[in-house]
């Protein structure tokens, strides 16, 4: 009976989170869209001559929150009467809601500590919930801009804003669950993938802004001619900030090769620029290569490419140092894959048609840059991964030990062998190899060293093997060489004990230092 009562409140919990979860990904999108609201209104309110009431405004702001989705807007007070697309998207808008929704699904699964207690949904549940609350509100917002000046593309609608927030879920849900990787394999593959596209990214921030600086004077006079006030000028300022990153994929993507189209008969590759551009006035297409062929400045950005494949070998190949090779291989491959479909996902973003005719193809071609990233990976990645493994698994050398010194009383054996002298017998003949030496060494009982072994009472005492001193009574074999180390005056060699079937030897008297002492005639 407590089973089955019990049963229906967990899943009545359950239920519950889902609910919170869809809610959490329903104000994600309301706080997104607020945020852009009060931009425009803002812009709206500062500008000196306003074009439009509220309505338009809301419909505007409509419009650039399912731009910063990917989704064309159709411009329909064109001059010439027919609607034309607008579709190159302004990244930075983008991770606004990337964002939120990223952290509205990590919360779902990490309510914080206060919250420990409440039933949490699974993984998919949560990421399936909270995308479903913002399309919700994605459809109401597509639907509203249907009635003001820029309509939404249906089928950009239908197709673009599902991948961002589902992506932007799934990161969301790994987050919160320890951003773990299925395999060690897989990590570095990834690791090596976002390396290698954060290093064309930024290698293409540098190369725009460095084309920027060297026509700042001509970006200058653009950017003054758009507008006379300084709120026009603050609203087109805003506008070059959140187009930043897409100077920074069109500029991976001149250095990978391929470049970007600047109009449907113009192509600008670091070779040179071909055909003839239809650039609208903007500051930062100010920056774009003069017409004719590339010169060594041009060649020198294919340089970025070429150290991001590197370094995408390079980190496969500080991993794979007990890998075979054909996993390296497939690794690098793996990695130089993952980086180009980011890199076409990037690049179909940052580009895209800004009207009708010349202008319906505008910035970098996706494929064709994700193309070239996994061929500048391939080709340069995967010799410097199997370098770097090489390098890793590569044996030591021993270390060569300097020969001992000879002892100071060892035999020139060279001078012995010329002269034809008999080698004299070494010191320790007698011992096998595998005996080990006594730890003291021979110690010497002749002259000042027999002075410094201490007797009982602390003083020095006279050595009992002394040959000087009892006139070589115990030989030299065993007189000086074989003395008792620990001070013991009555310890005598193994040699000399007598056995038992031999009589004891009569101790020789000791000398008397002055003979005429004892003469009685003296």
């Amino acid at each position: 009976m407590t089973h089955v009562t019990q049963q229906p409140l967990v899943q009545g919990g359950r239920s519950a989170a889902l609910a919170a979860a869809c809610v959490r990904g329903g104000v994600a999108a309301g706080l997104g869209l607020g945020v852009l609201a009060v931009l425009v209104i803002a812009a709206w309110v500062s500008s000196p001559f306003p074009d439009g009431g509220p309505g338009d405004v809301l419909h505007a702001a409509a419009g650039l929150w399912l731009l910063a989705h990917g989704v064309e807007l159709i411009r329909t007070d064109t001059l010439s009467g027919l609607p034309a697309p607008l579709g190159v998207v302004p990244l930075l808008l983008t991770a606004l809601p990337v964002w939120l929704v990223h952290r509205a699904a990590r919360d779902t699964l990490d309510p914080g500590a206060g919250a420990r207690d409440r039933p949490r949904p699974s993984p998919s549940g949560a990421a399936a919930s909270v995308a479903g609350g913002y399309l919700l509100v994605t459809a109401v917002v597509v639907l509203y801009s249907e009635s003001g000046p820029l309509p939404a593309d249906l089928v950009t609608a239908g197709l673009w804003p599902p991948l961002v927030v589902a992506g932007a879920a799934g990161t969301g849900v790994w987050t919160a669950l320890g951003r773990s990787f299925p395999g060690p394999r897989r990590a570095v593959l990834a690791r090596a993938a976002g390396l290698g596209l954060g290093t064309l990214l930024v290698g293409g921030a540098v190369a725009a802004a460095a084309s920027t600086v060297w026509h700042a004077g001509r970006a200058q006079t653009v950017f003054l001619g758009l507008a006379g006030e300084w709120s026009g000028r603050a609203v087109v300022l805003l506008l070059v900030l959140a187009l930043l990153p897409n100077a920074a994929v069109w500029g991976a993507a001149y250095g990978l090769g391929p470049g970007f189209a600047l109009g449907t008969g113009a192509l600008a590759t670091p070779l040179g620029l071909a055909g003839d551009p239809a650039v609208p006035p903007f500051p930062l297409l100010a920056a774009v290569p003069a017409e004719g062929r590339g010169t060594w400045l041009h060649w020198a950005v294919t340089a970025v490419p070429l150290v991001a494949a590197v370094l995408l070998g390079h980190r496969v190949g500080r991993s794979a140092r007990t890998w075979t090779a054909r996993d390296t291989a497939l690794t690098v491959l793996g990695a130089a894959g993952a980086c180009g479909a980011a890199v076409a996902v990037l690049a179909t973003a940052a580009g895209g048609p800004l009207g009708s005719g010349r202008l319906s193809a505008f910035g970098p071609v996706g494929w064709q840059a994700g193309a070239a990233a996994v061929l500048w990976g391939a080709c340069a990645g995967l010799p410097a991964a199997l370098g770097v493994r090489a390098w890793g698994r590569r044996s030591p050398r021993p270390k060569r030990v300097p020969a001992p010194a000879p002892a100071p009383d060892a035999p020139d054996l060279k001078r012995t062998e010329a002269s034809g002298e008999q080698e004299p017998a070494r010191k320790g003949w007698w011992r096998p190899a595998w005996i080990p030496a006594p730890k003291w060494g021979r110690l010497r009982r002749t002259g000042a060293a027999t002075t410094g072994i201490p007797a009982p009472g602390g003083a020095p005492h006279e050595d009992p093997y002394d040959d000087e001193l009892y006139g070589g009574s115990y030989g030299k074999p065993y007189g000086s060489a074989y003395g008792d180390p620990f001070g013991d005056t009555g310890y005598e060699p193994y040699d000399f004990l007598p056995a038992a079937w031999e009589p004891s030897p009569e101790p020789r008297p000791k000398p008397d230092p002055d003979p005429d002492s004892k003469n009685p005639d003296a």
